[in-house]
């Protein structure tokens, strides 16, 4: 996982700005530790901290055209790669990098090549002899990517918050499925699918064997690495899928077509909990079925409570829900980064997909499952993908999601939303386990949700309700407008991690770019009319769901 920084439209002497954005890249040097780089002359500079994953040896970066007009600083995977390799014979090629694919991509087509890679990237190209930039971020989000001016007006574009503030006095996060092209001065969509419209997905058929081989090509895709690699298994049933799949891939090297023995062959597996915590059961059971390498890492809750500061400084957020969960993630990182792995396959972006999450029960209809399916999925890259990229980036680690590979979404948001839906005979994400089963432990393929920060135990929200409670007092929660007029913290957990945000990142224009919005069991704000239990109801938590959750309920 790298990252760039990048200057352009000087507004400033090249010479100075260029020691200002060697320093910006050193804040996200965390991202990539193996090698940094950086272009520049007086119109633009491009800095970039290097993660080795495909082609350690050669592959550093910035890279240029084989012509040397064209400048890549990228961030990311193209996992279909050697296939568009493959429609340039003549074009000399000087590394083996995956993402050197863009360069003739872009010099041959343009803005419309972004379309045909399979991947997750957020990359800034520089074109030296018409002083042209372009930008683009991948479907979903799943990379980082902000955008910064400073007070003279120099534009920047940076992989962190942490790399612009303080140099920018506007930030903006870069949407998901866009691109910005310099000659024509505005962000456009390049990523639109027709799924997106419940009209167009209410009558299909639902094939539960093409799903199941959709998501399958998606992790045998993402196996593509030149370093050892392995698998978050935290015992439910989107990271015990993802593991299972990989588990039946991990023999061969996916770069050699499956012909070749792979460089690390025994697939290495990762849990993190408290002591006696239902994942850490959970995920031992799918590892012994698997016959993975599996490590069980335990935290204790003091030493959560203690990695808080560093979390909401790597993660650039002050969300209660991607807080909670992305602690222990980011204490499980740190111990794989120790095992010597640099990429992991996780199992984000199943329960926006496939409706997972419990309040999903409380759907009222087909339609509006599917609609906030869509709106989920919209607003991901600020929560799910964000925690898991950062928590790992923080180490040096590369986090790859194939639930959000864009060829397995487009089959699996076109399923009939209506075979999605909950109810008495089905519970949640059915299709899914009934794809998988055969796969897994029965008492794992049909293991109700939990929130990864409940799995973990739950006695970590339960003590993290119990401390912001003792640290904030009522008056300072009554007094919130006052000490954070934007987005004001609605409850003592968001006003103690809004703080320690404004430590790290004291501009609005940075707090700006957080998510600050009511929901119930990560709903989003249209769900909570679903219900009217949910009215005046705020509650992150997993457990939010009245009558659903059976663990926390005692039913």
């Amino acid at each position: 996982m790298c990252g760039i920084v990048c200057a352009f439209k000087l507004k400033e002497p090249a010479e100075a700005l260029r020691l200002q954005v060697l320093s910006m890249a050193k804040c996200i040097r965390h991202r990539g530790p193996d090698w940094s780089g950086i272009f520049s002359n007086d119109k633009a500079i491009m800095a970039h901290e290097r993660l080795a994953i495909v082609d350690p040896t050669s592959g550093k970066q910035p890279l240029f055209s084989s012509d040397g007009n064209l400048v890549l600083a990228a961030n990311g995977e193209i996992y279909n790669h050697m296939a568009l390799r493959k429609q340039f014979k003549n074009y000399n090629f000087q590394t083996k990098s995956d993402c050197e694919v863009i360069l003739p991509l872009y010099k041959e087509k343009g803005a419309g090549f972004l379309d045909e890679m399979n991947g997750i990237f957020g990359f800034a190209l520089y074109d030296i002899e018409n002083d042209n930039y372009f930008i683009a971020r991948d479907h979903m989000g799943i990379i980082p990517l902000y955008i910064g001016w400073d007070q003279n007006g120099t534009f920047y574009v940076a992989s962190e918050l942490k790399a612009l503030e303080g140099i920018c006095t506007k930030i903006e996060l870069f949407p998901p499925g866009h691109y910005l092209d310099s000659r024509e001065g505005e962000l456009k969509r390049w990523y639109s699918r027709d799924w997106m419209d419940y009209e167009n997905v209410k009558n299909n058929a639902t094939e539960i064997a093409e799903l199941r081989k959709a998501l399958e090509a998606a992790v045998h895709r993402q196996l593509m690495s030149d370093v050892p690699y392995g698998v978050l298994l935290s015992g439910g049933l989107d990271s015990s899928i993802t593991s299972a799949i990989a588990k039946k891939y991990a023999e061969k090297r996916i770069e050699s077509e499956d012909t070749e023995g792979a460089w690390y062959p025994q697939l290495h597996s990762f849990a993190i909990g408290l002591e006696g915590s239902p994942d850490l059961a959970a995920a031992q059971k799918v590892a012994d079925h698997l016959k993975t390498v599996h490590h069980e890492i335990k935290f204790t809750i003091q030493e959560g409570i203690d990695a808080i500061q560093d979390v909401i400084y790597h993660l650039e957020t002050y969300d209660i829900t991607t807080i909670r969960a992305s602690t222990p993630m980011y204490l499980m990182a740190r111990a794989i980064k120790a095992m010597g792995i640099k990429m992991v396959l996780s199992g984000e972006g199943a329960d926006e997909i496939f409706g997972g999450y419990l309040y999903f029960h409380k759907a009222p209809n087909a339609e509006e499952f599917h609609k906030e399916n869509v709106r989920k999925l919209d607003k991901l890259h600020m929560y799910d993908c964000l925690r898991a990229n950062k928590s790992l980036a923080s180490w040096g680690i590369e986090g790859r999601v194939p639930f959000l590979d864009k060829e397995f979404m487009d089959v699996a948001m076109r399923i009939n939303p209506q075979d999605k839906m909950i109810n008495g005979e089905r519970m949640e994400k059915w299709i899914l386990r009934k794809a998988f089963e055969d796969m897994l432990p029965a008492s794992v393929a049909w293991r109700q949700k939990e929130q990864f920060s409940d799995g973990v135990g739950y006695s970590w929200i339960d003590t993290l309700k119990e401390m912001v409670n003792e640290k904030v007092t009522d008056e300072q929660l009554a007094n919130a407008k006052y000490k954070f007029p934007l987005q004001t913290p609605s409850s003592k957990e968001e006003f103690y991690y809004r703080s320690i945000f404004a430590e790290h990142f004291p501009s609005d224009t940075a707090a700006l770019s957080v998510p600050s919005v009511p929901s119930v069991a990560c709903s989003s704000p249209i769900a909570l009319e679903w219900d009217a239990s949910f009215k005046n109801m705020n509650d992150p938590s997993g457990r939010a769901v009245k009558n659903v959750h059976a663990d926390a309920y005692g039913k």
